[in-house]
């Protein structure tokens, strides 16, 4: 049972940003301010990417651990209510990403993915050498 009722619950999910989210914005941050200059959200490719490098030929995807099911992460545990529910729409949404991602590649482009839990405090700098590795690699 949800302890929530639904227009509270219809009022919280409504709130949860699809783009411009903390994640992605300290990405862009870090990328714009080493030289990089990209596009966002562009419409034309599969699953509308994040990040858009066209002179690297490069997208990135700044996702969610809950959202996009981080398998073994601890910021990704299920929901005790409705579980299945949850369940089946985090398999549709990996669904999803990876037939964009293949979408993308048979289009040419390279695909990175940052998880949310990579850009903590502790992990970043790392995550951001890794990023620079993978544009240029």
């Amino acid at each position: 049972m949800d302890v929530h009722d639904p227009k509270t619950r219809s009022y919280n999910m409504s709130r949860i940003k699809g783009k411009n989210t903390k994640p992605e914005i300290v990405v862009r941050k870090y990328l714009f301010a080493r030289g990089f200059r990209y596009r966002l959200n562009v419409k034309d490719l599969p699953g509308k990417p994040d990040i858009v490098l066209p002179k690297y030929k490069t997208v990135i995807f700044v996702n969610g651990c809950f959202w996009h099911g981080h398998k073994g992460c601890r910021y990704f545990t299920l929901p005790k209510t409705n579980t299945e529910w949850w369940l089946r729409k985090i398999k549709n949404t990996q669904k999803r990403d990876k037939e964009k991602e293949i979408a993308l590649n048979v289009a040419g482009w390279k695909v990175i993915t940052v998880w949310e839990c990579e850009l903590k405090s502790d992990k970043r700098e790392q995550t951001f050498q890794q990023l620079i590795v993978e544009i240029k690699g």
